[in-house]
């Protein structure tokens, strides 16, 4: 497969092993090649420049600068890039600052090469991908997150008139972070039924899977 048809990868971290562990795991793969390894902010944006890159792994804790700067800097440069912020901790401002800034994923640095690889091809489709505990913090915020429009629960069904009403019900349990057992208690309801509905609604929103849903719903004003 020639370069041009795998999805073409920038890491930046300033630590070399964990760079070289990225590409190592990630071009274990065949739709994937790293064409840039970059070692601060600073060279992270300036070899960024000279590539066309779908998909750019930012570490926030970077030498020189801010991660959450270059994820800035590289948006504003080529908004159809696709960024997965990969951090150590999760940080509650770090997760807003990223997420306004336009990241679509916010991983950290223990994750799975298989989980990693699903995340760098949700991304770049445009898909959005938040640990769980970075959902919650956003969940939480009453102040930042994306929208750049005013959201409410009414445009949001106005926008999903496809979901039931059952349907609606299910994923605001969903946002609440209740499994499907949780979910078919609450509701009444078998806990296979419960599981259909959640498939239906990821099938629905178009994502991948039911922490994606949350993250829609959330970005769009249902809760």
């Amino acid at each position: 497969m020639e370069n041009n048809d795998k999805i073409r990868i920038m890491i930046a971290d300033d630590h070399k092993l964990i760079r070289m562990g990225l590409k190592n795991s990630l071009e274990a793969n065949r739709d994937m090649v790293v064409l840039i390894e970059a070692e601060s902010g600073r060279d992270a944006i300036s070899k960024f420049k000279s590539h066309k890159i779908d998909v750019a792994i930012v570490d926030l804790v970077l030498g020189d600068m801010s991660g959450v700067e270059v994820i800035r800097q590289i948006l504003e440069n080529s908004p159809e890039t696709g960024v997965i912020a990969l951090t150590s901790q999760i940080k509650d401002q770090d997760v807003i600052n990223c997420v306004q800034n336009g990241a679509l994923a916010y991983v950290l640095k223990d994750v799975s090469a298989d989980v990693l690889n699903m995340i760098v091809r949700s991304v770049y489709k445009g898909s959005m991908w938040l640990d769980k505990r970075a959902v919650d913090i956003l969940k939480c915020s009453k102040n930042g997150f994306i929208p750049q429009k005013v959201c409410s629960r009414a445009n949001f069904r106005a926008s999903h008139n496809n979901l039931t009403e059952r349907e609606y019900e299910v994923l605001k349990l969903v946002v609440e972070g209740k499994s499907n057992l949780e979910i078919a208690n609450e509701l009444n309801i078998s806990e296979h039924t419960s599981k259909a509905h959640v498939c239906s609604i990821i099938q629905k929103l178009v994502v991948d899977d039911r922490t994606q849903a949350a993250v829609k719903a959330i970005k769009e004003g249902l809760v």
